[in-house]
């Protein structure tokens, strides 16, 4: 079964985006993730609270999706995402 990394990121600063966007999506890849979305959300009902970017990868299930977050070629790009982001991230399996 599918599994969804979602991930809210409000910039800080732009600084760790060039270096972080020329490795992520070959570390998604690597373990089957397929990018589904990154915008800006758009409240359609409610007041919730809304990051500046909303980024939605697929992998093939919730091991692959650990797989990629434990991989140790994703420390120092979550330690540049850590350093100029306010960034949360769920997993969620798929139907």
């Amino acid at each position: 079964m599918a599994a969804y990394a979602i991930g809210s990121l409000t910039l800080l600063n732009a600084d760790w985006v060039p270096e972080y966007s020329a490795h992520m999506p070959a570390l998604a890849q690597k373990h089957g993730g397929k990018p589904l979305a990154k915008a800006a959300p758009v409240i359609i009902e409610g007041t919730p609270s809304v990051p500046e970017t909303q980024i939605i990868i697929e992998f093939p299930s919730m091991e692959h999706a650990h797989a990629w977050y434990n991989d140790p070629a994703h420390a120092p790009l979550k330690k540049l995402r850590q350093g100029g982001a306010e960034f949360s991230m769920v997993l969620v399996n798929g139907l």
